[in-house]
């Protein structure tokens, strides 16, 4: 595979670039003979934002895009004309333009694909490949990358070579280079600066792009790999060695193939300076106060010079180092680390203008994005939005769950799984966050278009369902349940409940059960899955068809490759996984509501947040548009509009009525075009019975709620494997009293 990657390398090690002399950002001095003064800029998980524009809201953004950062970046350049430029992965996929190029428009030998388009006029002196680089294939990003101009690196992934012996295993990418550069000193004297580049990326590739990977690649420990690597770059002449681990900084203990390793990263002897990314955060930040090794004064780990710029363009990453050259040999005298936004997000206002090159690099890929996401897919009859995705059942992830049912009962018929109940496991991919209060998904009813499903599901994953059995979806639960804090009931100060180091997309719905979260209660599992309070226990009536679930029994759940590759919750053994579709989850959601052309997506109510008691005070930020909601919904009481521009909410936790998930309280969706047949009656009605004909825009809930019954008692009573799938004229069954 190693082949046609080379022609990338091109210029690897003859690149040099004329620099001069600046200052650190605190102070004003340049230093004199023998002191240079370097500014090292980053960029990171931009996920093909080159344009500030928002495909799902279609319309100009100010908070985010490549054409932003790129301003920044020039006027960085002129100040600190010694400079070098990396980029940090997640490139290449990750919005819609993304998805254009490499599936509707797929792009072709020969032609450079947008991202580089845009990058190709900023002078990158080299690139790291992030995970989401592989989500399309190897084949895909062999194509994407010939288009860059700059070179690219990663240490850590290695050809599937079929044995154990690691001394004959090859890299699949160039692990570093040694970039020859001309600086001036303080004096104006000319100096040549070897400085050595080596990239990593997350171990975790093999299971999340496992279709894409597997015997193809083999990926090692990141930190590992740098013992490995660093000492042959000084052997090299490396004067100074930049790191790019596409990871994220974890305070935890060290663990083989760790993800998130930059902390133990930063104790690699011999590393100068870190550019880290993966998690789109942002360091030096408040948020790391306090984590073992961080100086945010200086913006150091273990006293490393590092930096984070957040995600999508929104933060340009800069470290300004001091060297100064003793004896024959570069040292680090002085340092300072920084991030400078686009966006003042406290005021709501840009702090820089869009770089025209940029936009007109791409203009016609993203013209030609915009007439494909603008497309018609169907109807719905309620608006769809994830403002309360984490306090209660909610639209987005509804419409979700059941398009990943329909196609999972479909496809399993006539195997040996037919017959088995079908659950769905969905996650809120905007629901705030680290991502600011316009990170949610607001669908008015109405036409639904393709920029609207992609709003519902961000990611290029496809549709995988594993067998588990009851016990391990309580467990799979119990990890999601790690979404909040634990609320103590006795006080009645105000306590946050969401834990923001939990991502959302990690905060699995399973529908087709019913259960409820039980917040006073410890987590049992953190983000990572790793056990924290082994007798915990926050999921509670968890119940299926109205009954217990028994441990043993058997139940399919329809999720993602991510999740069913990667998750020891959904795949306990790595054996669990009965199909593996090759549709994207994000088409079978336009698929199911092409299906049926109209849809309800209001969410079934299946789950919810356990009472607590009427005097415990639980807060809960989210976007300012739900303010419109406050009345309409008992549960919650707007409160404050909060500094980083979220609306503060108070939950009322009280109330069982309010909170009980064992009767939905909304209308479920409408079934799909291919629904179940309706159960005939075997003989004549008993006296009492009664046969109701289903008609459109009919729930089985609604149905229930008309005749004094429950969903759950027409379900069975007509032997219903899947409540969700009715449809107009079907016949169902009313029980006599």
């Amino acid at each position: 595979m190693a082949k046609p990657y080379k022609p990338i390398w091109r210029a690897a090690l003859a690149l040099a670039v004329g620099l001069a002399a600046l200052p650190l950002a605190a102070s004003a001095e340049t230093g004199g003979a023998g002191t240079v003064q370097l500014r090292i800029m980053e960029t990171s998980d931009l996920h093909v934002n080159m344009v500030n524009y928002d495909y799902f809201a279609d319309k100009p953004t100010d908070e985010y895009g490549l054409a932003k950062t790129a301003t920044l970046i020039k006027k960085a350049r002129e100040e600190a004309p010694n400079s070098l430029l990396f980029d940090n992965g997640d490139l290449i996929q990750g919005n819609p333009l993304g998805d254009y190029v490499a599936t509707i428009d797929p792009l072709q030998q020969g032609e450079t694909h947008p991202v580089y388009k845009a990058m190709n006029l900023l002078d990158y002196d080299a690139g790291n490949l992030g995970n989401h680089e592989f989500n399309y294939g190897l084949e895909f990003l062999e194509t994407s990358l010939a288009g860059a101009d700059f070179p690219y690196i990663n240490a850590n992934i290695y050809k599937a070579d079929g044995d154990a012996d690691e001394t004959n295993d090859e890299n699949l990418f160039t692990p570093y280079l040694i970039l020859d550069k001309e600086v001036t000193d303080g004096a104006g004297a000319k100096h040549r600066l070897k400085v050595g580049v080596i990239g990593f990326v997350p171990p975790q590739i093999t299971q999340w792009d496992k279709a894409h990977l597997e015997g193809k690649v083999t990926v090692k420990d990141i930190v590992a790999t740098a013992e490995k690597f660093v000492p042959e770059m000084k052997e090299k002449g490396a004067d100074l060695i930049v790191a790019i681990p596409h990871s994220g900084f974890e305070d935890i203990p060290q663990t083989p193939l760790m993800e998130n390793s930059v902390l133990y990263l930063s104790k690699v002897e011999g590393i100068d300076a870190i550019l880290f990314g993966h998690a789109h955060k942002v360091f030096p930040d408040k948020s790391f106060e306090g984590k073992s090794g961080v100086d945010l004064a200086k913006g150091t780990i273990n006293g490393v010079p590092s930096v984070e710029p957040g995600y999508w363009g929104n933060n340009l990453g800069i470290i300004d180092l001091t060297l100064q050259l003793k004896d024959g040999e570069w040292a680090v005298a002085d340092s300072a680390s920084s991030v400078r936004p686009i966006y003042d997000a406290a005021n709501k206002q840009p702090l820089v203008e869009a770089d025209e090159s940029i936009v007109e690099a791409v203009k016609e890929d993203h013209e030609h994005t915009l007439e494909y996401v603008r497309g018609p897919v169907g109807k719905t009859t309620a608006p769809i939005n994830s403002w309360f995705a984490l306090i209660q059942d909610d639209p987005s992830i509804q419409i979700v769950n059941n398009a990943q049912t329909w196609y999972v009962e479909k496809h399993l018929q006539g195997t040996e799984y037919e017959g088995i109940p079908v659950l769905s496991a969905g996650a809120p991919f905007k629901a705030g966050g680290r991502q600011g209060p316009g990170y949610y998904t607001n669908i008015a009813a109405g036409d639904i278009a393709i920029k609207n499903v992609a709003d519902l599901y961000l990611y290029s994953n496809t549709l995988n369902a594993v067998l588990v059995t009851g016990a391990e979806v309580k467990e799979w639960l119990e990890w999601s349940a790690g979404q909040f804090k634990q609320i103590d009931p006795a006080s009645a100060e105000k306590q946050e409940l969401i834990n923001y180091d939990f991502p959302t997309y990690n905060f699995d719905v399973i529908d087709g059960v019913t259960y409820q979260i039980d917040v006073a209660q410890p987590p049992k599992y953190d983000a990572a899955g790793k056990l924290l309070n082994e007798g915990a226990s926050r999921i509670v009536n968890l119940q299926f068809e109205g009954d217990a679930i028994a441990a043993d029994r058997k139940f399919v759940v329809a999720s993602n490759n991510y999740r069913a590759s990667s998750s020891k919750f959904a795949n306990p053994d790595g054996k669990r996984i009965i199909l593996a579709a090759p549709d994207e989850n994000r088409q079978v959601v336009i698929d199911y509501i092409r299906s049926f052309q109209t849809i309800n997506p209001s969410a079934d109510g299946n789950w919810s947040l356990a009472p607590i008691n009427d005097t415990v005070n639980v807060a809960y930020k989210t976007s300012p548009d739900a303010k419109a909601a406050d009345e309409a919904n008992e549960a919650i009481a707007f409160t404050a509009d909060t500094e980083d521009g979220y609306a503060e909410f108070r939950l009322s936790l009280g109330s069982k009525e309010t909170n009980a998930p064992e009767q939905p309280g909304q209308p479920e969706p409408a079934g799909p075009s291919e629904p179940e047949k309706p159960v005939e009656p075997a003989g004549p009605a008993a006296p009492q019975e009664k046969v109701y004909t289903v008609k459109s825009g009919d729930t089985l809930y609604a149905i229930a709620l008309k005749h004094g019954t429950t969903w759950q008692k027409l379900a069975s009573y007509n032997k219903l494997r899947n409540p969700h799938l009715i449809y107009p004229g079907q016949k169902i069954k009313i029980p006599a009293k």
